[in-house]
């Protein structure tokens, strides 16, 4: 039953939504309001077991003295310091001038900023190591990115102003952008949606059991 049931549940859920994306009238889109709160309940309650856990071993790597037990220090005050910022603020705390928006606006965002500036530098080296033109497909995507990249820059124009409309760099970064690219994206797209459809059958049909936390 610890497994039959689940699987119950996801088959029910499952081929509910897809028969209201096809018949969105009662009892159906009754049915879909109802999970989609469900949802909702459960994805809160998602959220607080990860707080949890996240400050279970954060304590734990604290007091045991593990590798890295000081950056748990730094994640345990600043749960603790918006946690009570935010509940003295009250109902009103995310609004502008409160002391949680100004923790949240000189602190949060700008760590979150540098993270992002540094996951720049990890892009740039991991395309300094996919455009080696080892083969073929790697020099047609270096000499891509090298045309997109100098075609969206000043100095790609100026190099290029003296060519007729149509074969500057800005005109032949933006055909690569355009058809290419785009082709390619699509076709990442479509990939990606047959993938989401075919696993998400194999778990409304019971195939895919390792959310059950089996093989």
């Amino acid at each position: 039953m610890r497994r039959e049931v689940p699987l119950l549940i996801c088959a029910i859920v499952g081929f509910t939504l897809i028969i209201v994306y096809f018949v969105p009238h009662p009892p159906f889109s009754d049915m879909r309001d109802l999970f989609s709160d469900w949802f909702s309940v459960i994805a809160a309650f998602a959220i607080y077991l990860g707080i949890l856990n996240l400050l279970k071993n954060s304590v734990d790597k604290v007091f045991r003295k593990r590798s890295g037990w000081g950056f748990s220090i730094v994640i345990i005050a600043g749960f603790v310091l918006f946690v009570f910022i935010g509940l003295y603020e009250g109902s009103d705390f995310g609004e502008i001038g409160t002391r949680y928006y100004w923790l949240y606006d000189r602190i949060y965002f700008p760590l979150m900023a540098t993270m992002f500036a540094i996951l720049a530098f990890f892009i740039g080296s991991a395309s300094y190591r996919a455009f080696r033109a080892r083969n073929v497909e790697a020099t047609v995507l270096l000499l891509a990115a090298f045309f997109v990249m100098l075609g969206r820059v000043p100095i790609g124009y100026y190099l290029t102003s003296w060519l007729p409309e149509g074969w500057r760099m800005g005109d032949v970064a933006n055909a690569i952008m355009t058809y290419p690219q785009m082709a390619g994206q699509r076709a990442v797209m479509i990939g990606i949606a047959l993938g989401i459809v075919s696993t998400s059958l194999r778990i409304i049909l019971g195939i895919e059991r390792t959310f059950l936390g089996g093989e």
